[in-house]
C-alpha cells in the first residue's frame, strides 16, 4: 500500500459513495487508476465493503454497553463466536487481563441489556461478566485511520 493507495482510502472514508471519478479530480490521477487501486484495495481486503454510517441512538439503541466475560478454560473460541451472532453485540475481543473477553453491545432499554447478560450468564462454560453502562459517548469512530 503505498501513499496513493492511503489518498483514496481517506477520500472514501469521508465520503464511501463519492465516485472514482471525483476522487480521480481530487488526487490528480487517472479515473482508471482510481478505479484500479480500489479494486486491488478490496481483493487484498483492505476494502472489506461499504457501510452507511448510522446513529444508533435515532434508530433505538440509546444503551451502549460494555460487558465482560470469563470463560471456562478452553472453551473461549466457542462462546466468543456465540456471542458475536448476536445482532447487539457490535464488537467481541478477546484481552488480556482479569476478564477473557469484552463485548461492546447497544441496547434499546435496560430490560433488553438485563436479558441480554442473563442469557450470557446462562450460556455453557461463562462463569461470571461485570457490565458497564456507558453515561455519555465522546467518540466512537468506525473510520480507520490510514
Amino acid at each position: 500500500m503505498d501513499e496513493l493507495d492511503r489518498a483514496i482510502l481517506q477520500s472514501l472514508n469521508e465520503d464511501a459513495r463519492k465516485s472514482y471519478r471525483d476522487i480521480a479530480k481530487e488526487l490528480h490521477v487517472s479515473l482508471s487508476t482510481v478505479s484500479h487501486r480500489v479494486k486491488k484495495l478490496e481483493e487484498e481486503g483492505i476494502i472489506r465493503g461499504y457501510i452507511p454510517l448510522i446513529d444508533p441512538q435515532k434508530v433505538g439503541y440509546t444503551l451502549p454497553a460494555m460487558i465482560g466475560v470469563k470463560i471456562g478454560h478452553g472453551k473461549m473460541i466457542e462462546v466468543q463466536k456465540k456471542l458475536a451472532r448476536d445482532a447487539r453485540a457490535w464488537a467481541v475481543y478477546d484481552i488480556t487481563g482479569e476478564w477473557d473477553s469484552v463485548v461492546l453491545a447497544r441496547f434499546r432499554d435496560r430490560e433488553e441489556l438485563n436479558a441480554f447478560v442473563k442469557d450470557v450468564l446462562a450460556t455453557q462454560f461463562v462463569e461470571t461478566t461485570y457490565t458497564q453502562v456507558v453515561l455519555n459517548v465522546m467518540k466512537e469512530e468506525r473510520r480507520v485511520t490510514v
